[in-house]
């Protein structure tokens, strides 16, 4: 099951003295144990795998898929770029 990492944003700074749209990307990650399937919720769940004495999950097994989102932008007429 995915998780987002993190939320996508946008907002106004100041950046060699013009205003400037930042825009930060949705991040949906999605953990998998490649060598039983068992997807985790977060980074720490999959460490505890790893950690865990009683399996054989080591970091190698765990592959980390992630999916980025960016919202419209406007690169029309207006835009400075």
């Amino acid at each position: 099951m995915p998780f987002i990492e993190t939320e996508a944003s946008k907002r106004q700074e100041i950046i060699n003295g013009k205003s400037v749209t930042v825009i930060t990307p949705k991040c949906e990650v999605t953990l998998t144990n490649t060598q039983t399937g068992q997807e985790y919720m977060s980074d720490s769940e999959a460490l505890a795998d790893v950690q865990n004495v009683n399996t054989d999950t080591k970091p190698e097994h765990i592959r980390r898929d992630v999916n980025i989102t960016v919202e419209e932008i406007n690169f029309g007429a207006g835009s400075e770029l």
